[in-house]
């Protein structure tokens, strides 16, 4: 196992993104998907000229600057919302709207669809089965195509607000098996196994704000904003791009119930995070899917899609993870620092697991993320270390400090299950499963 020294990797400081090679005067025509040797360094007296869009390449003239296009946005964005909301004030009786959500055969999409109830649900029990047609969500197949809705988790919906529902549901097949995108059934299992351990997390959700063509809300049309450093927790116009949807959907969340902890933007432009947490147990992946809804549904308001792609633009740009604070009872008492030290020792013996683990198609989108470069560690490497973002896991400089608390492992990409996530922690850390399978308790 790499132990490293206490040291932070500041992604684009010391290198910029915008090239002058085939830039003409009046734009830049360079592709989104930049090329290693198309990135210029911004050193000695070669300092980028500072515009409204953030530090821009001398190269490029001041007067005319890079053209930017209109955002592309959704069509439905554009639609009156002061006409809508004169129907949404309007008295609904005894009735409740229902909002059922799902995960879709691809394991990161999600579903929805809304059903009338006679009256206001109290708890989860009081909630009814129902189904959808699994052909359309890559499910089923159309001949067999019922699916089966169980609700598992229920929040207040911030759209239709009180006594409206959002209610998170578990899918099955037509047997009443598990779908195969089904990861919270067996995590509940894997949970129930370590309650007597108290598993705390907390998960650091980050996520791109893309236009509906695709491209990242705010940067130039044929070109690249300023270099990687001014961004992160950034204010100002020219450094936060998106900022009403991010404290829409904190808002949102506070309001659903979501243990939403807190938000900031991140070291990409357009790039922002929220976090959530301290959850116990399955409560963690209950409230990530339901906040991953909500942003979703929220940026749909903004006419913005949100993207929870591990490395939406490749090249010297950051991309996005979901880094996962990780603790237990005995790690968060005195003492606890040796358990946790243990844990570490158990997880770099399971590296290759935990890759699988860790986004949705098996380690293949988190080895476009996981280079060793922009506050990663190398997916073929496993190591850790105090207050190191550079490494798997990062011990907090606190936690070493007061030798108790958490660590923070840094591998799970922005679109990874959180199910499936905090599952394998669990089976690693509290029932120290060994080799790179997991194991079947339900035999």
């Amino acid at each position: 196992m790499l132990i490293h020294n206490d040291t932070r990797q500041t992604a684009g400081m010391a290198e910029g993104h915008l090239t002058s090679e085939g830039c003409k005067k009046e734009t830049c025509s360079k592709p989104l998907q930049p090329k290693d040797k198309q990135q210029d360094d911004y050193k000695g007296n070669n300092k980028p000229t500072v515009w409204n869009g953030g530090p821009m390449h001398p190269a490029v003239s001041f007067d005319i600057k890079v053209r930017v296009k209109n955002m592309a946005t959704s069509t439905s964005s554009k639609l009156n919302k002061v006409v809508k909301q004169q129907y949404m004030e309007l008295p609904q009786g005894d009735k409740v709207q229902a909002m059922y959500i799902w995960v879709d055969g691809s394991g990161e999409g999600l579903r929805c669809k809304t059903r009338t109830l006679d009256s206001e649900p109290k708890t989860i029990e009081e909630l009814p089965e129902w189904n959808f047609d699994g052909s359309s969500t890559y499910q089923s197949e159309g001949s067999n195509s019922d699916m089966f809705l169980i609700p598992v988790a229920m929040f207040r919906d911030p759209f239709r607000k009180d006594p409206n529902k959002l209610v998170l549901c578990e899918v099955l097949k037509y047997n009443r098996i598990p779908a195969d995108t089904n990861q919270r059934h067996t995590c509940q299992q894997v949970m129930s196994m370590a309650q007597n351990n108290h598993p705390w997390f907390g998960m650091e959700q980050e996520y791109t704000l893309l236009g509906t063509d695709g491209h990242p809300f705010g940067w130039p049309s044929n070109g690249f904003p300023g270099p990687q450093g001014p961004y992160y927790c950034g204010v100002g116009a020219n450094k936060a791009y998106g900022r009403d949807i991010v404290e829409a959907h904190y808002r949102a969340c506070l309001y659903a119930g979501i243990q939403i902890s807190g938000t900031n933007a991140e070291v990409m432009p357009a790039q922002w995070e929220f976090q959530v947490g301290p959850c116990e147990g399955i409560d963690m992946g209950d409230h990530l899917w339901i906040a991953r809804f909500i942003l979703h549904r929220v940026a749909e308001d903004f006419g913005v899609v949100v993207s929870f792609d591990p490395k939406p633009i490749s090249g010297n740009w950051n991309g996005a993870g979901c880094h996962t604070n990780f603790s237990t009872k005995e790690m968060r008492e005195e003492g606890g620092l040796k358990v946790i030290e243990d844990a570490i020792e158990r997880l770099g013996k399971r590296h290759k697991y935990h890759i699988k683990a860790y986004d949705p198609n098996g380690g293949l989108d988190n080895a476009r993320r996981l280079t060793g470069h922009h506050e990663t560690s190398s997916i073929d490497e496993f190591s850790a270390g105090v207050a190191n973002r550079g490494a798997s896991i990062r011990i907090p400089r606190t936690v070493a400090q007061e030798k108790k608390g958490y660590f923070e492992d840094r591998r799970p990409s922005a679109n990874c299950d959180p199910y499936v996530v905090t599952e394998a922690l669990v089976r690693t850390c509290i029932l120290k499963e060994e080799g790179e399978k997991p194991m079947n308790y339900s035999k």
